[in-house]
């Protein structure tokens, strides 16, 4: 197993997560955010190595863009229904949101890194994810203590965040062909 490869890949696929991550840390406890974050990626990987032939037999990439409606709607919802939400709120809205922003990613991505594998290799490449994720986590939450950083959030964070999530889901609908695949029924 190619350690080396998991862990280009596993930052290719989050690259545009760790800067939500900021936003979420920001928000959220650490802890929620990392079971949130946690749950996401091992739930993609999972996916990636059991289901992942058969999505791309039977599903045409364009609907997978589908997906980029979420990270908008979570750019329009009222925070303050947000803040109603039971204790799991901050973990769900973490793991909804690394769905949306990375499924398509991570799906296609993963998908050949993990194909070859046996069941074995898979658990360890399974564990070596965890811990980067765990370590990620962290790593984002101390550069988001950074002065420059902790002001810029509390200023901005919550106008950053929206503009990201509009961002990210209007390059789903981009990346995954959805647009393209519109303007053909035209």
């Amino acid at each position: 197993m190619n350690y080396w490869l998991l862990l280009v890949t596993f930052v290719a696929v989050n690259l545009d997560f760790f800067i939500i991550m900021l936003f979420l840390l920001h928000r959220y406890r650490t802890m929620d955010v990392m079971v949130g974050y946690l749950a996401g990626v091992l739930i993609l990987m999972i996916l990636s190595f059991t289901i992942g032939k058969a999505l791309a037999l039977f599903l045409p990439e364009w609907l997978l863009g589908l997906l980029g409606f979420l990270p908008i709607y979570m750019a329009l919802h009222d925070k303050d229904e947000a803040a109603q939400q039971t204790d799991r709120a901050p973990i769900l809205a973490t793991l909804t949101t690394y769905l949306a922003v990375c499924t398509g990613c991570n799906l296609s991505i993963f998908l050949p890194v993990l194909t070859g594998m046996t069941i074995n290799y898979f658990i360890m490449a399974l564990l070596f994810i965890g811990v980067l994720a765990v370590v990620v986590v962290w790593l984002i939450k101390a550069i988001g203590e950074l002065p420059v950083v902790k002001k810029g959030l509390t200023w901005y964070g919550d106008t950053l965040m929206k503009v990201i999530y509009v961002g990210v889901g209007l390059y789903v609908f981009y990346d995954s062909g959805l647009i393209t695949h519109l303007l053909s029924l035209v």
